[in-house]
């Protein structure tokens, strides 16, 4: 499996078989220009969207083809791809300043990714368990949006993954009031820096303890 951070929330997920799963894409420009991250052109097979209400989550005008677009609770099984989506919410105070979330898992070439969408808070007992097991989380650490650094390094806590993907934070592309990914690494250990906007993952070689890894975006 190919993970590749294309900039913001979005992810393209490219699978031993070639097949392509975009995560939460991005319009470009959007909000006047504060998502100055490259235009996604691209053709997947699946689309998941974490949220409808802003269009840093949920653009898919630019896509080519026609994906199966998911973005509401569930859980389906696509291509041999099982997808689940995990009802949670974009604050800490149940939805009632940004509405709800998607935390969406999907399971594919024997690895369990997550991605946390606009997460806000805390999971619960409940979501944890409905979640399951994780082996990759590709999680907000921004905050004023979403989990701050701390609430992020509590997450992690939580889901207990191999590696974890920071996202949705301050770039020179980004012009929401986000802080940078430095602030969430401060302290940590096992942090790795790839030079590129990918990683590759392989379900028998993922490591023994978590480790951050922090991409390069690809637009």
């Amino acid at each position: 499996m190919k993970i590749q951070w294309l900039g913001h929330a979005a992810f393209l997920i490219t699978t031993q078989d070639e097949t392509l799963i975009l995560m939460d894409p991005y319009e470009a420009g959007a909000y006047g220009g504060a998502v100055g991250y490259g235009r996604i052109e691209c053709s997947p097979h699946i689309v998941t969207i974490s949220h409808d209400q802003h269009e840093d989550h949920n653009y898919t005008g630019s896509l080519k083809g026609k994906p199966a677009i998911l973005k509401t609770p569930g859980k389906d099984t696509i291509k041999g791809i099982e997808v689940k989506r995990v009802r949670t919410f974009h604050d800490n105070s149940g939805g009632k300043e940004r509405g709800e979330n998607l935390v969406t898992r999907i399971l594919a070439d024997g690895i369990r990714v997550a991605h946390l969408g606009d997460l806000g808070h805390m999971l619960t007992k409940a979501q944890l368990s409905e979640i399951g097991e994780v082996d990759v989380v590709l999680i907000p650490i921004g905050g004023t949006f979403t989990l701050d650094p701390k609430e992020a390094a509590d997450v992690v806590g939580q889901l207990k993954p191999k590696i974890v993907i920071p996202m949705h934070y301050k770039t020179p592309k980004c012009g929401f009031p986000l802080v940078k990914v430095d602030e969430f690494l401060e302290g940590k250990q096992r942090v790795k820096r790839p030079s590129g906007s990918t990683l590759e993952v392989k379900a028998t070689e993922l490591p023994k303890e978590t480790e951050i890894v922090v991409l390069q975006h690809a637009l």
